[in-house]
């Protein structure tokens, strides 16, 4: 795992938490570990809501402003990178931890690029996240072993900008380029510029290619569907 900013442990304090998975059986997992103190130092947890879709989990985010949210990356409605966004605007201090099963090296350098402060692959055990939620309520940002790997690995690939991430899922929801400019509200030739762009870093000679691509690297936002 990688992880820096681990500071003094508050031992003793309740931490609230909102569980965001379209699984009843993760959010029984998950509820379980939380309530069991001795997997987790001595840190207690109160579960104040569980939601099964990125709507709901935005509104329990800005209902109940919980220490800590574990979040789900593909859920109805709204995707994980979109409640983060909503998470920050609403409850800048809460701790988001994501948990996917998705393993695109895209969509996990785009979870570390707007602020998830821990993110965990569903395959990991139960011990690694129990060990890492404490450092993360203290501060610390951590990354599962697997997915720092996965990183390290795809550093050298110029990562999409949030324009060009846009303009990919516009172009996977099978929009043209007029109609995406209408949609964003910029040119064609905007479009047609930003979408070569796009392209180019894909290695895509096609629309079918874009699309594999972006299905490949975990780059498709369901609630642009």
């Amino acid at each position: 795992m990688r992880y820096a900013g681990w500071g003094t442990m508050s031992f003793g304090r309740d931490y609230t938490v909102v569980i965001a998975d379209d699984h009843a059986i993760v959010r029984g997992a998950l509820s379980h570990l939380l309530r069991n103190a001795d997997s987790l130092n001595g840190f207690n947890f109160n579960i104040c809501d569980e939601v099964q879709d990125g709507i709901r989990a935005i509104g329990a985010v800005r209902k109940h402003q919980p220490d800590l949210l574990m979040l789900d990356v593909t859920m109805p409605h709204a995707g994980g990178t979109e409640v983060l966004i909503e998470a920050r605007r609403w409850s800048p201090d809460t701790k988001v931890v994501v948990l996917t099963a998705v393993q695109a090296s895209g969509k996990i350098a785009e979870l570390v690029e707007v602020g998830a402060d821990g993110v965990f692959c569903k395959t990991d055990e139960m011990d690694e996240l129990a060990d890492a939620i404490p450092k993360i309520m203290e501060g610390a940002r951590i990354i599962c072993s697997r997915f720092t790997q996965m990183l390290e690995e795809a550093a050298d690939i110029e990562p999409l900008t949030a324009r060009e991430r846009q303009i990919l899922n516009l172009v996977v929801s099978g929009q043209t380029n007029r109609e995406i400019g209408e949609t964003l509200g910029i040119s064609i030739k905007t479009v047609d510029r930003h979408r070569t762009s796009v392209m180019q870093k894909a290695n895509a000679r096609s629309a079918a290619e874009l699309i594999a691509y972006a299905l490949r690297e975990g780059l498709v936002d369901p609630s642009a569907s």
